[in-house]
Order: structure tokens, then sequence, then C-alpha cells
């Protein structure tokens, strides 16, 4: 068993109820659940049907990965798709799917709180979802993020920096030391996120989000993480 599955299954043996898991595009670290890692989170939960599953494909119509579905595993789950990443956040909107039970009480919860969206974007969604045009430029994007991702990782591999991101718009980056990065990275001009308040027992880790960064200057941002002491192998 690896060690993400190690521990969901140690979460739930010291008393975990609920798990929520982030399909694709993860925040901070850009990866996607993969169909390995969905069959062994799978095995673990069908052995803890009582633990309520929340899934979050957030990044969907953006994805060039196919989705391997957790949530149903387990008696209570809710599988989640926002419209806010590839529509637009203004929309307010989302669809979901589950068991019978838990979606009952989601719309309970929603009767009595401002969870209620108008008819005319729901109409809207309808029809940007049916629109060829929304659907060309949505895989636009999806290219290019990808192809930012994957050139930034690229960039810092040549460095001997280890970099994750499968898709959305960030890249998770191992760093020896994430203040000294994080200032450093800020003094070339560059605005980077700590990875410490994301993280529990995986080692230090910066996010670099891709959405904004010019293609011309990820050379360059690969350069000044490297750059940092400590950053490169010795072998580099």
């Amino acid at each position: 068993m690896r060690s993400h599955a190690r521990g969901v299954a140690a979460a739930i043996r010291h008393g975990a109820k609920a798990i929520v898991i982030t399909s694709r595009a993860q925040n901070p670290t850009g990866v996607d659940i993969t169909a390995t890692r969905a069959r062994e989170l799978r095995d673990i939960l069908s052995r803890h049907r009582e633990v309520l599953v929340i899934e979050d494909d957030h990044w969907a119509e953006l994805s060039q990965a196919p989705v391997n579905v957790v949530a149903d595993a387990v008696d209570n789950w809710i599988f989640l798709r926002s419209v806010s990443k590839p529509y637009g956040p203004d929309l307010r909107l989302a669809t979901a799917v589950g068991d019978p039970a838990t979606i009952a009480r989601l719309k309970g919860r929603m009767r009595i709180g401002s969870g209620w969206v108008s008819t005319v974007l729901q109409e809207l969604v309808v029809e940007l979802m049916a629109d060829p045009a929304t659907a060309d430029t949505i895989a636009r994007a999806s290219r290019r993020y990808r192809s930012k991702q994957r050139r930034l990782c690229g960039a810092l591999a040549d460095h001997g920096i280890t970099a994750f991101g499968d898709s959305g718009l960030n890249v998770w980056v191992h760093v020896n030391d994430e203040t000294s990065t994080v200032t450093a990275l800020r003094d070339r001009g560059y605005a980077v996120a700590p990875g410490a308040r994301s993280r529990i027992e995986s080692p230090p880790a910066i996010r670099i989000t891709i959405s904004g960064l010019p293609e011309d200057r990820i050379s360059a941002l690969a350069e000044a993480v490297a750059a940092v002491p400590g950053n490169t192998s010795p072998l580099a």
C-alpha cells in the first residue's frame, strides 16, 4: 500500500468520519487521482463504508486526463462539479450527484441558506455547455495551462529540482527551505506561496501558479529557483 493510501487508512483508524477528495488539479500540488490511486482508495473505503466521501472535480472540462471516481465506494457520498473554473466563478453554479440520503441533506441545507441560483444563470450555463465556440475556448485554455505546467516542470528538472503538476493552475516544487526560496524569488520579482500551510509530513515545497506566468519567463523562473542555495542536488 502506498504512503498516501496508508495515510487515509490511518486517519480513519483515528476517527476520521469524512474525507474530501479532489479528483483532478488538486490545489496546491496540481496532481490528479490516477486509476491506480483510485483503486487503492476505493479498496480502503469499501471496508469503511460508514465514512462520508465528498469528491470535488472542479477542473472537469479543463482536464486532459479522465476522471477516476472514488466517492461511490461508500454508502454516503457526493460528487461535485463546479462551473467556476471552466466557465467563470460569477455563475455561482455547481452540479452534484450522490446517494439519496446525502442529496436529501444537501437540499435541506440549501432551503435554509442562500444557496439558490437564479434560473437565468442556470439557463446561461446550459447554453454555454452546448456552444461549440465556448468548448473550443476551454480546450485552448486547457492546452495552454498544461503546456506551461510541463515546461516549468521540465525546466526545473533540468536543474535537478523535483516538481509536480498533472493539471490545474499550480506546480508543486520541492525546495530545501521554503522561507529562503520565497524571499529570494520575491526579490527577483516572482510571487510564490510557501507550502507549509498545505502539508503535514511531506518535505518543504513551494506552490507556483502558472496561469499568469508568461511562457518566455519559464526558463528564467526555473533558474531563479535553482539559484537559491540548497535547492539543487550536487549532481544536477
